[in-house]
C-alpha cells in the first residue's frame, strides 16, 4: 500500500500531499470557486517552490477542490481597499509588488524543472487560467470551461496570461479570448490546444493522477533536459537550440538512468529509475 505524506501549507485554503512521487496541490476554497486570497496565494507560491525543489517529488499536480479549478482574483475584494499598506504605495511600488508576486507564482511554475500538470474540475478564470497554462499539461473535466475574464472587471491582465495564451493557441485566438472574455468549454479548449485531454467529470482526478504518476516514474534528469529543450524551442534559433539539445543528450548518456533503461529494454522489463 502506497503511503501518503501530508505537507503543512500553513493554511486550510491550500492542501498538499505527496504520493507515488506526485505532489498533489489542491486549491481549497470551494465556496468561492477556489479564488485566490491573501492566505491561499502565498501558500501556493511556497508549495510550488518547495515541491519543485523536493527530490522525492517527480511531478506536480495542481487542482481545485469541488467543482472549480480557480476563479482567479477575489473580485469582491478588489473594491474593498482592505490593505492600507498597499493603498499608501506609490505607482512604482505597486508595479514592483505585482511583478514580484507574479514571478513567484506563474514565474515559479514555468521555472520548475519537473513536469507540472493542471487538473481542471471546473472553471479556470483570469489568474486561475494563467496558473493552469503555466503548467506543462492540462486535463479538463467535460463540464469545465475557461475564460480570460479581465475584460469583465475592466482590467488588462496579469500573471503573464497573454504570453502564455499566445504560445498555446496562437495570436488570433489569444486576442479573441482576451478581447471577449468568452467562456470556452472543455471540448473547444481541447480543439484549439488549450488543454491536452478532456475526460468525464468523475474520472478527472484518477486520470490526472495516473498521468502524473507515470511521468514521475520516469528519468528525472532526462525530463529536466526535455523541459529545457522545449523551452528553448520558443526562444532560440534552430542552430542554437540544436547544439544545446546535443549537449544535453550526451549528458544523459552518462547517467545511471540511461544505463538502466537500456538494460531494462534488453531484459524486456520496466525500468526502475533512480534520478542519477
Amino acid at each position: 500500500m502506497t503511503s501518503e505524506i501530508t505537507i503543512d501549507t500553513g493554511t486550510d485554503e491550500l492542501l498538499c500531499a505527496i504520493r507515488d512521487r506526485v505532489a498533489v496541490i489542491t486549491l481549497n476554497r470551494p465556496e468561492v470557486r477556489n479564488a485566490l486570497s491573501d492566505d491561499l496565494t502565498p501558500a501556493l507560491r511556497t508549495m510550488i517552490k518547495t515541491c519543485g525543489e523536493n527530490p522525492d517529488v517527480g511531478t506536480l499536480l495542481i487542482t481545485g477542490a469541488g467543482t472549480a479549478f480557480c476563479a482567479g482574483g477575489n473580485v469582491k475584494g478588489m473594491g474593498a481597499h482592505r490593505d492600507k499598506k498597499k493603498l499608501e504605495m506609490s505607482y512604482d511600488e505597486k508595479v514592483a509588488d505585482l511583478q514580484e508576486r507574479q514571478r513567484l507564482l506563474t514565474g515559479a511554475l514555468i521555472s520548475v524543472r519537473k513536469p507540472t500538470i493542471a487538473a481542471l474540475p471546473g472553471p479556470a478564470v483570469g489568474a486561475g487560467l494563467a496558473i493552469a497554462m503555466a503548467c506543462d499539461l492540462r486535463i479538463a473535466a467535460q463540464s469545465a470551461f475557461v475564460s480570460t475574464g479581465y475584460l469583465r472587471v475592466g482590467l488588462s491582465a496579469d500573471y503573464r496570461i497573454a504570453w502564455l495564451l499566445t504560445r498555446l493557441v496562437g495570436t488570433a485566438r489569444a486576442r479573441e479570448l482576451m478581447f471577449t472574455s468568452d467562456k470556452v468549454d472543455a471540448a473547444r479548449c481541447e480543439a484549439i490546444g488549450l488543454v491536452n485531454r478532456v475526460v468525464p467529470d468523475e474520472k478527472l482526478q484518477a486520470e490526472a493522477f495516473a498521468l502524473a504518476k507515470s511521468i514521475a516514474e520516469g528519468p528525472t534528469i532526462a525530463l529536466r533536459y526535455m523541459k529545457d529543450n522545449l523551452d528553448e524551442a520558443l526562444l532560440f534559433d534552430f542552430a542554437t537550440a540544436r547544439d544545446h539539445e546535443a549537449e544535453r543528450l550526451i549528458r544523459t548518456t552518462m547517467t545511471s538512468d540511461h544505463r538502466e533503461a537500456v538494460q531494462a529494454f534488453i531484459e524486456k522489463r520496466k525500468a526502475l529509475f533512480t534520478g542519477r
